[in-house]
């Protein structure tokens, strides 16, 4: 350690009381912007799996014409053959070890009604034992089982409930076809799910993906296949690699591929608040170390005979810029390192137990789980703890170049 930085050091001592509040105050910010840095990264992630679970995929593959009319979930654009597809994809040797699951589905609307009781609602069809890895709902089920086979379907328990139904109950499903006639369909429920998601609980059934081929007359085919990445950050820089691999199947000149990333507005608002809270946290690093700077500019007033005495003994510009700017630093450190560990132990703890939000989602079909889980990253600490102390060097520059800039004969005479 240098002399510049031991006499910073003995500096902070001077005054403790002083040196434990600027450290308390950068110390908040940092564990706000820990705790927020984890509750921002969970909530994204709880959006990001539920939206690709249920909508995406991590990257998308349909027709062109599906692409443009994706909201209405239009069952006249179907991928002819997507068995080829599928295949082509798993053969892929670029994309070997990144699959994790490769999904044919159907997503259509209908109106759903027992007696009296009428709701609008969507069914999602797959192969059930694929959908396992997919949706999962064969995880939710609270009365009945799981699809077994063809002519069944599941049913989220706050759908059930507002129309009256319960296992063992049939419904008529009826819909538009791809030829553009109506067609009806029956269906034993063999089962109830209760996600905890409210978009599926209250409005989603599932049935076999053959029924569903049958029902709305698709010739076999699906309107989109659901590629599950096993690191879905990756969803982006891999829809080339897709396209790539889909160029031999029949019909490629029509298929798109797309991130996750690209489709519908959930990830355009994710997007948002990665850049949003970025911003966030700046600010609220600026806010807890102004004080530093107030501190310093005190610091610089109270010893202002010292410093006319140092920089007549020789002290040049540089140095006593460099020692206001080091006892910043060192305020800086300790708040932050503090401020880190705290944020990091309160994300462990919301990791776990997680935060309910139950009562505040309602009936909202945001595609969230009312309980929301904190990221634990010590990554995200540490980048914190660095923002903390670059934040108290910057603020403490203009009270440091105060200092450096004070004449020393002035000094001197001002304080006699």
């Amino acid at each position: 350690m240098d002399w510049i930085t031991a006499m910073a050091m003995r500096n902070l001592r001077r005054n403790r009381r002083r040196t434990v509040l600027a450290a308390v105050s950068i110390g908040l910010s940092v564990m706000l912007m820990t705790f927020m840095s984890g509750y921002v990264n969970g909530f994204m992630r709880n959006m990001a799996k539920n939206v690709t679970k249920t909508e995406t995929g991590h990257i998308r593959i349909t027709t062109s014409g599906f692409d443009s009319r994706s909201r209405f979930m239009p069952v006249d654009e179907c991928i002819s053959d997507p068995a080829a597809a599928v295949a082509a994809l798993r053969a892929s040797p670029a994309l070997a070890g990144e699959l994790d699951t490769v999904a044919e589905r159907i997503l259509f609307g209908t109106l759903l009604s027992n007696g009296p009781n009428t709701k609008t609602a969507f069914g999602f069809a797959g192969d059930p034992e694929t959908e396992k890895n997919l949706l999962g709902l064969d995880r939710s089920i609270v009365e009945g089982n799981y699809l077994a086979g063809r002519g069944e379907t599941i049913i989220g328990r706050k759908l059930a409930a507002d129309l009256g139904l319960s296992v063992g109950d049939s419904i008529r499903v009826v819909t538009q076809g791809a030829d553009y006639g109506l067609h009806l369909k029956k269906f034993r429920i063999s089962g109830i799910f209760f996600t905890n998601l409210n978009q599926l609980d209250s409005g989603a059934f599932q049935i076999p993906l053959e029924d569903a081929k049958e029902l709305l007359r698709t010739g076999g085919g699906v309107q989109q296949i659901l590629v599950m990445l096993k690191d879905y950050r990756k969803a982006s820089a891999l829809v080339p690699t897709v396209e790539a691999a889909l160029k031999a199947v029949p019909g490629a000149g029509t298929l798109v591929a797309k991130s996750w990333r690209e489709i519908g507005e959930y990830p355009k608002l994710i997007t948002m608040m990665e850049k949003t809270y970025g911003n966030i946290y700046l600010l609220v690093a600026l806010l807890g170390a102004f004080i530093i700077s107030n501190i310093l500019m005190m610091v610089v007033l109270e010893r202002k005979k010292e410093i006319g005495i140092l920089k007549s003994l020789g002290l040049k510009r540089r140095e006593v810029l460099r020692l206001f700017v080091t006892e910043g630093a060192a305020m800086g450190a300790l708040g932050s390192g503090a401020g880190a560990i705290l944020g990091l132990g309160i994300n462990a703890v919301f990791s776990v137990y997680g935060i309910d939000f139950s009562s505040a989602l309602g009936n909202m079909t945001m595609p969230l789980d009312p309980v929301l889980h904190t990221v634990f990253d010590p990554l995200a600490a540490v980048q914190m703890f660095f923002l903390g102390i670059l934040v108290a060097i910057a603020v403490s520059i203009l009270p440091s170049r105060r200092a450096a800039t004070v004449n020393a004969v002035d000094a001197i005479k001002s304080v006699m």
